[in-house]
């Protein structure tokens, strides 16, 4: 089929395609983004959905990361030109392992050099045609703004639990830095653009400096299939709500299908930033972690990333390794090695190792001379003065240890800070007897992972190291507990690494452990390093992919909101906007009607701080009412003094209050009800405990009715506000187990009401006794806005296929607004309801006089 993309650069650039011609021109992008300001693209741009989407089937994946899995250089001939290789240490490639052969990658990211503007075309079409990679040049100083500026001056301090407390710490938020963020993830959607076949592809977007691409991606195509894994910490809501983009970040995340996190931990506080900040709740079913999101599921997925281990046995086996090794074996000829890699900025805990590594100097003397740490620091990804600081405290207190405990021919702290090759670094993993991490905060940390595979060897190693190759292997891990790899290595010694005293005796209990439980421990983790590496954890996130997107041709989308606020609404295929000519037509063609309408957030916006009804609502009702075709009826949680109170003026409105437990059938008419209660006693038994809730739940509060009581919790804590309501729950459950009741959850409610009560007993009542007096209603309307309008809608529906309606009936259930719903129609707002039923009340005063007297019901719910 022919890709929707405006151009397939991968046949162009091949030559074997020819040109696609499309309807209308799209529109093409230029190669180097100019403009900061690209808010008012996303809102020009039209989404573009399927219109007969493919089944899901994973045949190309586009992976778009910040940087390419590339290496460059300038050729050292005289042209000067560039030379690009693939970067085996990258992610993004190392995934691939993960994919059936027959699926085709394609990257999208920028390079890690400058490339001019006069040979951005060429760089860009070599790489497409022999990397199959697509370039995003990001201008100099846009790019200084993104990565320098916003991610590491904002996200990544924020992520890592640092909040910008003064000038010097993260810095105060620059709006012009968030600016060039969202202009750069406009590069790479314009980009992503350029290749995607959105019927098809899948895209898998990754980390925290991509974290509004999914917006732009779903603007452009509602059915996107569309996966976003973040490899940094997501912090806690507390440090999160801080950031004055809050909201644009999580709304973007949640235009993915699906959002992968290394632990539970960093899902947890992201579910919980969504509770708190959106209003969204989540469910757990079979597994599977979901967000209901405007009619979409996205889903949570909880995956730790792993290592590439052919990369790491075949660097094992090279001649180079082992030479390294045996230096570095004679080197530390008769101590024993402790390691630690990590990178030079503040949240590696460098200097928090060094002070552990001096105070199990000073605790036990007999560990100088025989222990060595050796410290590799990894140059730092950002810049600034934090990083200078790290630098010079970490000198400071290598220098300060070696004076106090070295001697000739011992140096108790190695500092290696300059940029080591891979071999090498393996070499020092393979003589290490312990491994220390000691990070504040770390999203995931592979280096445990790493050493583990490393300690298991080879042949030629042993042979260097003097193992016998039979002889069980053995490890020992120092972690600190902040890090993502932590929980995954229960073997491994977990540490509070601000705690130094306690880090230092971690260090000292690695030392002393008996070899058989060093051997037990290794076996342990490497049994689970080898079996979860990098392809696992890939296949894995792409498997949950799939799943995710399979509903996808199951459903409408349509695009809403503004900027940033985009997202998609899915909808049932059947589910459509009630036409006014429609209804109108078939209201005047029928005799019997029956019409259920809901009151608040249906004729009153339910943000409305007057509850009662205008004037306009009333005299809508009463226009419906006084048509002898109609008869109309109120169905409502609210009492029944509050009802009659409001709607005084309606003589000829029944109204059903309590969810239908009293009914009247106008104003004239005495109370009945719905469900014969002996008595209320459950009360004096329920109401205590709600009692006992409301005061240890500051911002709760119970609503007494005479049928039933509710404890409302809307303005308690979000979190500690559903806790309770689960206790209460079970609690009145238990209390309440042989009285006559039934207890609920709702949406900020825990309610108690006798059994058989809800609203679709009125609807069901009114059918039969319309069937009972010969005249079966040939249009029924029912509007809500809420979860107990549902039950409604059902019985209505419901009733189209039994005795209480003919089969030429209109039926017409609608709700408020795009969501799922039992309904098969929607009206978008309060407004449009009034002026569809303004226009059915004038269709019956221009009918009135000619008319017969018929006696029908209207039916109005409320809550």
């Amino acid at each position: 089929m022919v890709s929707r993309s405006y151009s397939n650069l991968l046949d162009l650039a091949s030559g074997d395609a020819p040109i696609p011609r499309f309807g209308r021109e799209r529109k093409r992008f230029p190669r180097v983004a100019t403009v900061a300001g690209i808010l008012s693209d996303l809102d020009d741009e039209k989404s573009v959905g399927s219109d007969a989407p493919s089944p899901v089937s994973l045949e190309r994946m586009i992976i778009v990361g910040n940087q390419l899995p590339l290496r460059a250089h300038r050729s050292p001939d005289s042209s000067g030109g560039w030379c690009f290789s693939w970067d085996e240490d990258s992610l993004l490639l190392q995934l691939k392992d993960g994919l059936r052969e027959d699926v085709e990658v394609i990257y999208v990211g920028s390079l890690k050099e400058e490339i001019e503007p006069s040979e951005q075309d060429d760089v860009a079409q070599t790489l497409l045609e022999t990397f199959k990679c697509v370039p995003a040049f990001i201008p100099p100083d846009i790019f200084t703004k993104f990565y320098h500026g916003f991610c590491k001056q904002h996200l990544w301090p924020l992520f890592h639990y640092m909040l910008p407390l003064s000038p010097d710490l993260g810095g105060r938020f620059d709006r012009s830095l968030w600016q060039a963020y969202v202009s750069v993830n406009k590069i790479f959607a314009d980009k992503v653009m350029e290749v995607i076949n959105p019927d098809d592809d899948y895209v898998w977007v990754h980390d925290y400096h991509l974290m509004v691409l999914p917006s732009f991606l779903r603007k452009r195509f509602n059915r996107v299939k569309l996966g976003f894994f973040l490899h940094s910490p997501f912090p806690s809501s507390e440090i999160y709500r801080t950031l004055p983009v809050r909201d644009e970040l999580l709304r973007a995340l949640l235009n993915s299908d699906l959002i992968g996190f290394h632990t539970f931990d960093y899902a947890r506080h992201f579910l919980s930033c969504c509770s708190r900040m959106l209003g969204l709740s989540y469910q757990s079913k079979r597994g599977y972690i979901g967000l209901e999101y405007f009619g979409r599921t996205v889903s949570i997925k909880i995956l730790p990333v792993g290592i590439h281990i052919g990369q790491l046995q075949s660097v094992l086996n090279l001649p180079e390794t082992e030479s390294k090794v045996a230096e570095l074996h004679d080197q530390f000829r008769g101590q024993t090695v402790m390691l630690g890699v990590d990178d030079m900025d503040i949240f590696k805990g460098i200097s928090l190792k060094l002070l552990a590594m001096e105070q199990l100097l000073t605790q036990h003397p007999n560990k100088r001379g025989e222990v060595v740490l050796v410290q590799i620091a990894n140059p730092a990804r950002g810049r600034g003065r934090d990083v200078q600081e790290v630098q010079s405290e970490t000198k400071a207190a290598v220098r300060r240890i070696n004076e106090t405990f070295g001697s000739p021919g011992y140096t108790p702290v190695v500092l290696i800070d300059r940029p080591l090759q891979f071999y090498e670094r393996i070499a020092y993993y393979a003589i290490a007897e312990c491994c220390l991490v000691t990070a504040v905060r770390d999203g995931m940390n592979l280096i445990p992972y790493e050493y583990i595979i490393c300690r298991q060897g080879n042949e030629k190693l042993d042979e260097t190291l003097g193992i016998t190759p039979s002889a069980p292997r053995k490890s020992m891990l120092v972690l600190s507990e902040f890090i993502g790899c932590s929980p995954s290595l229960s073997g491994a010694i977990r540490v509070n690494p601000w705690n130094i005293d306690a880090v230092a005796e971690a260090m000292n209990s690695a030392l002393i452990v008996p070899e058989p439980e060093k051997q037990m421990r290794h076996e342990k983790h490497h049994r689970y390093v080898s079996t979860h590496d990098v392809a696992y954890w890939a296949r894995s996130f792409l498997q949950d992919l799939e799943r995710s997107c399979r509903d996808h041709v199951k459903k409408r989308c349509y695009g809403i909101g503004f900027g940033l606020g985009f997202r998609v609404i899915a909808l049932d295929p059947n589910f459509k906007k009630l036409s006014v000519e429609h209804i109108v037509s078939a209201y005047k063609r029928t005799k019997n009607r029956a019409i259920l309408l809901d009151y608040d957030g249906t004729m009153m916006l339910p943000g409305s701080i007057s509850r009662t009804p205008n004037m306009e609502t009333v005299g809508v009702l009463n226009s419906l009412c006084t048509d002898p075709k109609n008869v109309v009826f109120l169905v409502s949680g609210r009492d029944r003094e509050t009802l009659t109170e409001w709607f005084s003026s309606c003589e000829k409105l029944g109204i059903a209050a309590e969810h239908g437990y009293f009914v009247r059938t106008d104003h004239d008419a005495e109370w009945e009800t719905c469900v014969s209660v002996p008595d209320f006693d459950w009360k004096s038994i329920a109401e205590p405990v709600m009692k006992l809730y409301t005061e240890t739940t500051d911002g709760s509060a119970i609503e007494a009715k005479e049928s039933a009581l509710a404890w409302n919790y809307k303005y308690a804590d979000p979190d500690f506000g559903s806790c309770q309501a689960k206790e209460l729950l079970d609690h009145l459950e238990s209390v309440l187990a042989n009285e006559p009741v039934t207890v609920k959850s709702g949406q900020h409610i825990v309610e108690v009401k006798p059994q058989g009560v809800r609203k679709g007993l009125v609807a069901e009542r009114l059918l039969e006794t319309m069937k009972l007096k010969g005249k079966l209603p040939d249009f029924v309307l029912c509007i809500g806005d809420d979860r107990s309008d549902e039950d409604m809608f059902e019985v209505i529906s419901s009733a189209r296929s039994g005795p209480s309606l003919p089969p030429v009936a209109e039926v017409f259930a609608c709700t408020v607004g795009r969501k799922p719903s039992k309904a098969k129609y929607y009206l978008d707002d309060t407004s449009e309801i009034l002026r569809m039923l303004q226009g059915l009340a004038s269709s019956l005063e221009q009918d009135a006089r000619s008319a017969p007297p018929s006696s029908q019901q209207v039916i109005i719910d409320r809550e």
